[in-house]
């Protein structure tokens, strides 16, 4: 009994060392991610069983290509919220943003155009090409503001992993949290991101985690992930280090 009691542990998902996302992209017909209500509903619903209890959607907010504004944005969350009670899922949905630090970002905020997460939390991404213009004077005036920045994804940015990797110890030391992707440590983009989300786990420089969460094919990287030794190694790394579940508070 007690070797069979093992064997069906090992083979249980990991459980998550945290129970409210803070990015994912399962707003419908805003972005990239999820295209319409009834894909967002099946995606919620494969939270639920990873064990997430709450979800802060962020929408991209990008210049030239998703210029969201409440306008939009409120519309679909509703969208949303009238899907999910209509299937019968009871999971409590809000929305930011994920934030492009580029110009149109910069005119949104000014204009008190940007939802952040509670308290002033607020998502904000760098290009995938370069860092933005001077970037640790953006991050010190939104701190300034009584902004609470969160860089989303630092994992991403190959031009600090591959060329300048002592700008996380910068960009963190100054007070900017870091999240990282789920779907990293799952090795869903390569391994070198991977490597580099288990780098700033041990430095100590993960504060939340998001899923990041697009569609499907990302829904069953993650599942896969849970499976494997290596979530659970990380998620003990991570425990009681995490302020998903209490940063909003």
């Amino acid at each position: 009994m007690a070797l069979f009691s093992f064997l069906s542990k090992k083979n249980e998902p990991a459980k998550l060392p945290f129970t409210t996302d803070i990015h994912c992209h399962v707003l419908p017909g805003v972005d990239d991610g999820s295209p319409d209500v009834e894909t967002s509903v099946e995606l919620v619903r494969r939270m639920g069983a990873w064990g997430i209890k709450s979800i802060i959607a962020t929408p991209h907010v990008t210049e030239g290509t998703f210029q969201n504004t409440p306008d939009i944005l409120d519309p679909a969350l509703e969208e949303l919220e009238t899907g999910l009670k209509k299937a019968g899922i009871d999971m409590p949905v809000s929305r930011a943003s994920e934030n492009r630090i580029d110009d149109f970002f910069r005119e949104q905020l000014a204009a008190g155009q940007i939802t952040t997460f509670p308290n002033k939390y607020i998502l904000v991404e760098n290009s995938f090409i370069q860092e933005p213009w001077q970037l640790d004077q953006f991050l010190f005036d939104l701190k300034i503001q009584g902004y609470r920045p969160i860089l989303a994804h630092p994992e991403r940015y190959h031009y600090y992993f591959e060329e300048h990797p002592e700008r996380y110890d910068a960009i963190h030391r100054a007070g900017t949290l870091f999240q990282i992707n789920l779907l990293s440590l799952a090795g869903a983009y390569s391994k070198v991101e991977k490597r580099v989300a288990e780098k700033l786990i041990e430095k100590g420089y993960v504060d939340f985690i998001g899923t990041d969460l697009h569609n499907f094919r990302h829904a069953d990287a993650i599942d896969a992930y849970l499976l494997t030794k290596d979530a659970r190694r990380h998620f003990a790394a991570l425990e009681g280090k995490l302020m998903n579940d209490k940063a909003f508070l």
